[in-house]
């Protein structure tokens, strides 16, 4: 079990394990757009647009957030801990990261 509020910059390696083992759920902040255009399969769609930490998934897996380059995601994250709601952390680098590191997207 891990921590829920934790509140990390995770490298993309460590978020895919997480996610894959089942300890985290991804969530991806980017806009609606973005998310069809390409993907990290499996990730729930919440954009930062609309964003309201109280709205995330809790009293699952951990929560992961990711963007397209880690600034947005970030932003969602100091959110999320401003209004005391629980989020493991985030992925650094976002999606960008992600495809660097070799890790599967969809289109």
């Amino acid at each position: 079990m891990i921590a829920r509020d934790a509140y990390l910059d995770l490298d993309p390696v460590t978020a895919h394990g997480l996610v894959r083992d089942g300890h985290a759920i991804l969530i991806d902040i980017r806009e609606a757009g973005e998310h069809a255009l390409e993907r990290i399969p499996g990730a729930a769609l919440y954009p930062l647009s609309s964003f309201t930490p109280d709205a995330l998934p809790q009293g699952g897996p951990a929560v992961i957030l990711h963007c397209g380059s880690g600034k947005r995601s970030a932003t969602a994250m100091a959110k999320c801990r401003a209004a005391g709601v629980p989020c493991y952390g985030h992925v650094e680098g976002g999606i960008m990261a992600w495809k660097a590191a070799g890790l599967p997207t969809a289109r």
